[in-house]
């Protein structure tokens, strides 16, 4: 099975927050700030930043953990991101890093 990554994309402000699953973060989180779909929800409200995302070898549960983090509150959203990113910083640039090509 292929390499999967939950994340979490906010904008500027940090006001809302959109939480996604990928086997390709780079290319995905790309066509976010690309807004690649001019009608999607994470281009509507201009999210664009990366402020969190997991690694999972596996895809299927990198899809379970995106379900958790859905159904769970604000609250432990912000506290998740707050834990990882106390800043609450761009961290695209550290992907690109770690899993670019």
């Amino acid at each position: 099975m292929k390499q999967g990554f939950v994340y979490i994309l906010t904008n500027k402000n940090n006001t809302t927050l959109y939480i996604g699953v990928t086997a390709d973060i780079l290319t995905r989180v790309k066509q976010h700030r690309d807004k690649l779909d001019s009608k999607s929800f994470t281009a509507k409200y201009n999210l664009n930043k990366l402020v969190y995302f997991e690694v999972f070898q596996m895809i299927g549960d990198a899809i379970g953990r995106e379900k958790q983090l859905k159904a769970g509150s604000r609250a432990t959203k912000l506290a998740l991101i707050h834990g990882f990113n106390p800043e609450w910083l761009d961290l695209y640039a550290d992907l690109e890093e770690a899993f670019g090509v």
